[in-house]
């Protein structure tokens, strides 16, 4: 019998999020929660197309697995970026966790009918927080099978 150890791989995570707190505890939760994932951190859609686009300061960033977008930012937010890459088609096949404060019902329609695979209210407390972004990591990365990514 041939035994062999095989670590699972890194899952490459893009994080749109202008709040720094919150982008700390999305970090905190994944690592606490042993997700195996590399996090890129952008501000808002602008910086999160340049990210997808491999431009400027970002050519050589990665195609990332999943997006954790928060719809309230400054100069594009969620939802003008949601409809911006949807109608990619490089990039409509990446998951879109909407990870938000909104609980607006038209928040939740627009998102959804924008093709967010996900939309989640952000818990008010630290403890609860970082309980639901563990519990995104154990859907995606180890209940759902995601297709393999395209790797240009």
């Amino acid at each position: 019998m041939i035994s062999e150890i095989i670590s699972p791989p890194f899952v490459e995570i893009l994080l749109l999020e202008d709040e720094p707190s919150d982008a700390y505890l999305v970090k905190t939760a994944l690592k606490e929660g042993k997700v195996l994932a590399h996090l890129y951190h952008v501000v808002d859609g602008r910086e999160g197309l340049d990210f997808l686009n491999r431009t400027e300061k970002y050519a050589d960033a990665p195609r990332p697995d999943l997006i954790f977008l928060d719809l309230n930012m400054p100069r594009m937010n969620g939802c003008e970026f949601l409809a911006v890459i949807k109608e990619d088609d490089r990039f409509k096949s990446i998951p879109v966790v909407v990870l938000t404060t909104s609980d607006v019902e038209k928040d939740v329609v627009s998102s959804y009918h924008l093709g967010a695979a996900s939309y989640i209210t952000k818990p008010i407390d630290m403890p609860q927080f970082i309980k639901a972004v563990q519990q995104i990591g154990d859907y995606w990365f180890s209940l759902v099978r995601l297709p393999e990514s395209y790797k240009p």
